[in-house]
């Protein structure tokens, strides 16, 4: 009997989710250099925020917002605890910015400019052009 690890597996891309090849990785980060040499030319300096919000925070932008998010939640969670998850990959930059502005009110000087470049991850049934994960500007 064979062992189930041992047993070869069919690897299939998941939809939505791009990998990049290296030569298509060098033009990616191209763009994304030029994108934050402009920024930082004008003035702009880099923030970066966490990946995850409170699920009721990403949530409440709206009624479709639920279908954007991806929820996160710990595979190792406790027996019987079937509980809603608390956390969710932000689906774009605001809610993130607007938390950070808020918590970080009293050391930035406003007007604050900023720019971030980000991964995002969007809930919904990719299309060409559309991904489940991209980075945003």
């Amino acid at each position: 009997m064979t062992h189930p690890a041992a047993r070869p597996t069919k690897v299939t891309p998941l939809s939505g989710f791009p990998e990049y090849l290296p030569e298509q990785r060098i033009v990616e980060q191209h763009f994304i250099d030029v994108i934050r040499s402009t920024f930082e030319l004008h003035g702009f300096p880099s923030i970066e925020t966490r990946a995850v919000e409170p699920v009721e925070r990403l949530s409440s932008q709206g009624e479709d917002a639920d279908k954007e998010i991806y929820a996160v939640r710990r595979l190792a969670a406790p027996a019987g605890d079937d509980s809603e998850p608390s956390l969710g990959l932000h689906f774009d930059m605001t809610v993130p910015f607007a938390r950070y502005v808020l918590e970080n009110a009293g050391k930035l000087t406003f007007p604050f400019r900023r720019y971030q470049i980000q991964q995002a991850w969007r809930g919904e049934r990719p299309q060409r052009g559309r991904y489940r994960e991209f980075i945003q500007a």
